[in-house]
């Protein structure tokens, strides 16, 4: 096989439930220009014989398999090093993608020669692909100043809801992905991981809905609610409470944000800014849990619920 212009990478583990659907989703792209690297994380149910199923009928497809559970953010970053396309996506075992998605976001992508990831918008899906939630994405990493980007991704996503800003599933330049570092596995390290590549340059949206999240009781935010499973889950080596306690967890994470602000290729000035929205960010972080302050309502109306239809859109889904 020629080398394809995108790269999609797929880690699961113990997926089996969602899988097919997700994988028959990728693999019924319009656009078809891509590899699927597959990986399992030494899973226990079928996924590994759903995998050489679909590796074996597919040749867009390579299949590996973890000998243990290397943590979500090592195996994330493991199915992008044996990527080898000019573009990078990230895929989810039990998500689902619009027969279009992957054109569009490429589509876009090419018209903004300036922008280093483009996404769609995101809705949130039940165990039974009823949406959820459908709302807009709500952050300005599309400006053409850093840190206002930068600020945006620390203030406004801030929601309450199922799905608060959903771009770490965009299609992404691949020499701009090796340029930052590898998703960490401290607190709200996928924020901090999509915060330094937002530094690198423009985030656009296709304002349409073909990207659906699933939220299902066995989804890494629910299975792991604390600090310290969440950053368990993300790799085995913080399991260790004495040696990476929630406060150590918590402070790498805040500091991760300097420490992307002073990698990143900005002047001396974006780079003053970017750390003055790091301190704003850190104050309101604080005078929101004091006594009288405001918290944001949870939200009741959820978006274009009745207008989405996730069978329309979805390949492989129309006669579930």
């Amino acid at each position: 096989m020629t080398q394809p212009r995108l790269s999609i990478g797929l880690p699961v583990y113990n997926g089996e439930e969602y899988l097919v659907q997700s994988l028959d989703a990728v693999l019924g792209q319009t656009y078809t220009d891509f590899e699927l690297i597959l990986s399992s994380n030494a899973s226990t149910d079928g996924t590994d014989d759903i995998c050489r199923d679909y590796a074996a009928r597919d040749e867009r497809i390579t299949f590996y398999r973890q000998d243990h559970n290397v943590g979500a953010a090592p195996h994330h970053d493991f199915v992008f090093q044996k990527s080898h396309g000019e573009l990078f996506k990230w895929a989810s075992g039990d998500d689902l993608w619009g027969r279009d998605l992957v054109a569009k976001c490429i589509e876009l992508l090419d018209a903004n020669p300036d922008a280093v990831l483009t996404h769609t918008y995101t809705a949130a899906i039940d165990g039974e692909d009823n949406v959820i939630q459908a709302l807009k994405y709500p952050l300005h990493t599309d400006a053409p100043d850093a840190p206002e980007r930068l600020r945006s991704q620390l203030r406004d996503a801030d929601l309450p809801g199922a799905i608060q800003a959903d771009d770490f599933y965009g299609v992404i330049r691949s020499d701009v992905l090796r340029k930052v570092k590898p998703h960490g596995s401290f607190y709200h390290a996928d924020q901090v991981f999509m915060a330094e590549l937002v530094l690198h340059g423009r985030f656009l949206q296709v304002p349409e809905w073909l990207y659906f999240r699933r939220h299902h009781d066995g989804r890494a935010l629910q299975a792991n609610p604390t600090i310290s499973s969440w950053s368990r889950n993300l790799d085995p080596k913080r399991s260790n409470k004495l040696v990476h306690p929630p406060a150590r967890l918590v402070a790498e994470y805040i500091l991760g944000y300097y420490a992307a602000v002073r990698r990143a290729p900005l002047s001396a000035a974006d780079k003053r800014a970017c750390r003055r929205h790091i301190r704003d960010w850190l104050t309101s972080r604080v005078t929101r849990r004091l006594p009288g302050a405001e918290r944001p309502e949870p939200i009741q109306h959820f978006g274009a619920i009745d207008s989405l239809s996730v069978q329309a859109v979805v390949a492989g889904s129309e006669g579930r």
